[in-house]
């Protein structure tokens, strides 16, 4: 099953020129994610990757850390009141012994992975594993290199240019996994989703690239994984840094070309290596 993206008729207008053509639509479907039968929560998502996205939604909540804490993830048949499948609601089983976490019971949209909670201290939820110790070492180029090689793996984005992306890289800025949707939060858990369901988490050593803004959610979703770096194309929030302080996580930003603003945890980062060749790298002023 696949609908990532959507033909659509456009009126195409540049100047005086008009050309009607059709177009790729990034595709935005509603997922209800059910728990042991029960709703839990409904996202707006890209459809793909859903037992991903619905696995790791559950390791963002907190609510596992293993893959043995799910027994099934499966699509619901007879979705519709015509018993059709429609493949936009999954329902999970946790293993024997497995807490369920609290219901949201409200929606989700795709820009935000965080609303509805009750305070702002229900967000912090307290992580399984803990960044502040993971010794990872990062050459200056090789993050540097991390937003090229992100967007070389968008294959929607190129017939849409309507999907954020979140890729998992190791340390020597090779992929493991990259993940997109048309919600930044949504991509990030289809990535904790794909290594919670393959035994890779905590994911230590490991960066975490996002092709937007370094937002609070992404930060915490970063640390329930167990990452240790988070770097953004774009700027971070200020709770997204208090987050990324408090828990040991390296934030970076602004990551664009040889230039970034690291806000958190620069002892990962080997400012000698901005030209590849182990020479010394300049201060910027400022």
């Amino acid at each position: 099953m696949s609908r990532v993206a959507v033909k659509r008729r456009i009126l195409r207008v540049k100047d005086t020129a008009r050309l009607s053509k059709v177009d790729s639509l990034a595709a935005e479907e509603p997922l209800e994610i059910r728990l042991d039968g029960t709703p839990l929560t409904v996202t707006m998502r890209t459809p793909g990757d859903d037992f991903d996205l619905a696995a790791g939604f559950l390791v963002s909540e907190g609510a596992v850390g293993s893959p043995d804490d799910i027994a099934t993830i499966r699509y619901c048949a007879g979705a519709t009141v015509d018993g059709g499948n429609t493949y936009n609601v999954l329902d999970v089983r946790l293993a024997p012994g497995v807490p369920a976490p609290e219901p949201r019971n409200f929606y989700t949209t795709s820009s935000c992975g965080v609303c509805g909670k009750a305070s702002l201290e229900a967000v912090r939820t307290v992580a399984r594993w803990s960044a502040a110790g993971d010794p990872v070492a990062l050459r200056q180029s090789t993050v540097a290199a991390l937003p090229d090689r992100l967007r070389a793996a968008q294959r929607v984005f190129d017939r849409t240019g309507g999907l954020h992306a979140a890729g998992l890289f190791t340390a020597d800025g090779e992929p493991l996994c990259v993940r997109e949707d048309v919600g930044r939060h949504n991509a990030v858990d289809k990535l904790l989703g794909w290594a919670l369901r393959n035994g890779r988490l905590p994911l230590r050593g490991t960066v975490l690239m996002v092709s937007g803004r370094a937002s609070f959610e992404l930060v915490q979703k970063a640390v329930m994984g167990g990452v240790p770096v988070l770097a953004a194309v774009s700027a971070p929030s200020s709770l997204a840094v208090e987050l990324a302080a408090e828990e040991g996580l390296t934030l970076i930003g602004f990551l664009r070309g040889t230039s970034m603003n690291v806000y958190t945890g620069e002892r990962r980062l080997d400012l000698t290596s901005g030209a590849g060749n182990g020479s010394a790298g300049a201060r910027l002023p400022g």
